[in-house]
């Protein structure tokens, strides 16, 4: 009989601590993810159908519906888990921080841009990149960012593609 009281006190410890580290994983979560991050800052959709509404609630109504996956947004303002986005195009609204990503994209915005091997433009050609394409964004050196799209890993000029501020990433 003492030794099922045992079993059942290290069950119960066990569990205590279990609890103990997802409540502490939870919260170190929802404390850190967009807390104190600069504004504005541009993120990506995480889901293929995101509600854009006129006010930071659920209350609010849906004005646009955004239907891009990854597509880059600037977040220009937060209120609580609520966060006013900008897409490319200059259009604004409010979407949960739950439909936003940190992972970084940008979006081409002129018609069959050449991605080229190096950030030069001499460089020799990859591949002719349609606007309207979302690429992961890779890395920044002065003028040209490195994005892999469509299949291909290459560089792009800053002025072609949005989702980078003229400054970030500098080398």
């Amino acid at each position: 009989m003492a030794s099922g009281r045992r079993d059942i006190r290290r069950e119960n410890q066990v569990m205590r601590v279990f609890l103990l580290f997802l409540a502490l994983f939870f919260l170190g979560h929802s404390v850190f993810a967009g807390k104190d991050l600069p504004l504005p800052r541009f993120v990506s959709l995480r889901s293929g159908e995101v509600n854009l509404r006129v006010g930071p609630g659920s209350e609010y109504p849906i004005e646009w519906i955004l239907k891009y996956e990854k597509m880059p947004v600037e977040i220009i303002r937060e209120f609580g888990v609520w966060r006013k986005i900008r897409d490319f195009e200059g259009i604004e609204g409010w979407v949960h921080q739950s439909m936003l990503s940190g992972a970084r994209t940008v979006m081409v915005l002129e018609d069959l841009v050449i991605l080229r091997k190096k950030p030069e433009n001499e460089a020799s050609g990859l591949a002719k990149v349609p606007a309207g394409v979302v690429g992961k964004l890779l890395e920044c050196k002065d003028e040209w960012c490195r994005l892999q799209a469509e299949g291909y890993k290459g560089w792009l000029p800053r002025t072609k593609i949005w989702g980078v501020y003229p400054a970030e990433f500098r080398k």
